[in-house]
């Protein structure tokens, strides 16, 4: 008889957390966040970040809400990969940023799940370390939704630099294809900021130390990232138990700062970059779950740095 209560409550208790885990999944949240990163005399640039969509046809309340974004009227929208989850998201997608790219210059790099279809995995897999690339997901027609987005206007990054003007501000860009699954080739994009730029802006889907550790080494001023979800599933007080990448769990996300080697390009007195790791919208379309740690888009305010 006891046995069979302890049962019992175990399922309600465990029904109970997944019914909650799911609802958490779509409770979407602002984060605003403040870091100087400007020269003096800048006025302050605020930059939607946007990262892991895993967009659905059938998300419309995902859809709905970044659409929404567009009343913080940003000067810039960076996004860091992974908008899609589904061979027919590309519209959805486009449709729900279609009033950002109308108001606000942006940048993107694409994730792993923008390239290929996802597909289940057995969630205890993270673990052993950072996931594999399954040789026989399908790819998704991630070429349709870089034209649409660079025909609204939007830089796509993989590999490469631009100058773009945000804010009334010249900011140098660079960003990597997706380091998660060694698209990343960043001796394309290495060496200092273009001396003429008020701010250096790093972009990448996943975090990888290899890839902050050079933009670090750069002089970049600011690196914006994605991929980890935050942990997605997190132990209230302790946070994320992975990140799916080699970098530590306590920054899986939101601001920190990312120590600088002694490098050509990056003057002593610079200084640590700023390092900010999106915990992403949406989830897999087989993990539809969070647990203390809600979908999230942040507003980050960039402010002059003192002496700067």
């Amino acid at each position: 008889m006891a046995l069979g209560k302890f049962i019992g409550g175990t399922l309600v208790a465990g029904a109970a957390v997944a019914t909650y885990a799911r609802w958490e999944a779509s409770s979407y949240r602002l984060r605003r966040h403040e870091a100087a990163a400007l020269p003096e005399d800048a006025d302050p640039l605020r930059i939607l970040h946007l990262s892991d969509l895993h967009m659905t046809p059938r998300r419309h309340r995902l859809q709905s809400w970044v659409a929404s974004l567009a009343e913080l009227r940003p000067d810039l929208v960076v996004v860091t990969g992974d908008f899609l989850g589904h061979v027919d998201a590309v519209d959805p997608v486009v449709a729900a940023l279609e009033p950002l790219t109308s108001i606000a210059p942006g940048v993107f790099v694409l994730g792993s799940n923008d390239y290929y279809a996802p597909r289940a995995i057995n969630p205890f897999s993270y673990f052993a370390g950072p996931s594999d690339l399954h040789p026989d997901r399908p790819e998704l027609p991630w070429p349709d939704l870089v034209g649409a987005l660079t025909s609204a206007g939007w830089a796509h990054l993989p590999n490469a630099r631009a100058m773009i003007e945000a804010g009334g501000l010249r900011i140098d860009v660079r960003g990597v294809d997706d380091p998660h699954i060694e698209r990343d080739d960043y001796a394309l994009v290495a060496g200092s900021a273009d001396s003429s730029a008020d701010l250096s802006l790093g972009v990448a889907h996943a975090p990888y130390l290899r890839i902050l550790d050079a933009m670090a080494a750069d002089g970049v001023d600011v690196t914006l990232a994605g991929h980890t979800h935050g942990g997605q599933v997190c132990l209230p007080g302790y946070g994320a138990l992975v990140t799916n990448c080699d970098l530590d769990r306590r920054r899986a996300r939101g601001l920190s700062r990312h120590e600088r080697p002694l490098a050509e390009f990056a003057p002593h007195d610079q200084p640590d970059m700023v390092l900010h790791v999106s915990g992403g919208l949406g989830t897999s379309p087989y993990a539809p779950l969070r647990f203390a740690c809600p979908p999230e888009a942040t507003l980050l305010t960039l402010t002059p740095k003192a002496g700067g």
